[in-house]
């Protein structure tokens, strides 16, 4: 019974992230055909709250991963921690990179035309980003699987990577230094 539940509310969660994504098309496209010349403002808004989003879960999801790794396999604490990684990735993290992703490159090539020393080392930190983002999704699938084999110092080193990153994403975005 209580895994029926959790594959309902699993389901009824996807159903609300698919229902926001699209709201989110639909409010980009009015945005988008009703005002054409004002959009860059909005888009640059949109993809602000996606990287908040997605930076938020990739601080989280190590953390999750550190109490995890204490937890016994089979416990009722680890089952709920594979829900919450579960979650989390999937309703936040993958979407919110997604978002951050297409507004962000729509804005490297509206506002800049790919131009500038910083704007190439922004994407290149947003890509090994993406990439940490990669390793924490494989994770999250070996915890799923109750194949995790690393100690929960190596997550709590691996929390501090996003953080690195994102220090050096705002300098290159807010500085631009070259």
């Amino acid at each position: 019974m209580a895994q029926m539940n959790n594959t309902n509310s699993t389901g009824q969660a996807m159903m609300r992230m698919i229902s926001g994504i699209a709201v989110l098309i639909v409010f980009t496209a009015l945005l988008y055909f009703a005002a054409p010349d004002s959009f860059y403002p909005w888009a640059k808004a949109i993809h602000i709250l996606a990287v908040i989003s997605w930076m938020a879960g990739m601080l989280y999801l190590p953390r999750l991963l550190v109490y995890h790794t204490d937890a016994e396999k089979g416990s009722v604490q680890s089952e709920t921690f594979k829900v919450m990684e579960r979650r989390l990735l999937r309703g936040i993290i993958n979407p919110a990179m997604i978002v951050t992703w297409v507004f962000g490159l729509w804005l490297a090539w509206k506002g800049f035309g790919f131009q500038g020393g910083w704007l190439h080392a922004k994407i290149g930190a947003v890509l090994l980003l993406s990439a940490v983002h990669g390793y924490l999704a494989g994770a999250v699938r070996k915890f799923a699987e109750d194949r995790n084999e690393k100690p929960a110092r190596h997550w709590r080193m691996v929390n501090e990577i996003p953080t690195l990153l994102m220090i050096a994403i705002v300098i290159l975005v807010v500085v631009k230094p070259f």
